[in-house]
């Protein structure tokens, strides 16, 4: 049985994942300041994962093409 493309190596951590741990939402926290010393590590708040689009490269035109 072959394994899917999606499951292989390759740049899996590059990816940007929908689920964070919890020292990651720690961090995410108290770049916006929402972060107090005080509080407890668990029933953190939600963080907004935001997911980085790569956008399409577009071809280059030619001299010929523009004519």
């Amino acid at each position: 049985m072959s394994v899917d493309k999606s499951l292989k190596g390759g740049g899996r951590l590059s990816r940007s994942r929908n689920v964070l741990k919890r020292s990651e939402r720690i961090e995410k926290l108290i770049e916006q300041d929402k972060w107090v010393d005080d509080q407890s590590p668990y029933g953190l708040p939600k963080v907004r994962v935001y997911k980085v689009a790569t956008g399409k490269k577009k071809k280059k035109k030619t001299e010929d093409e523009d004519e």
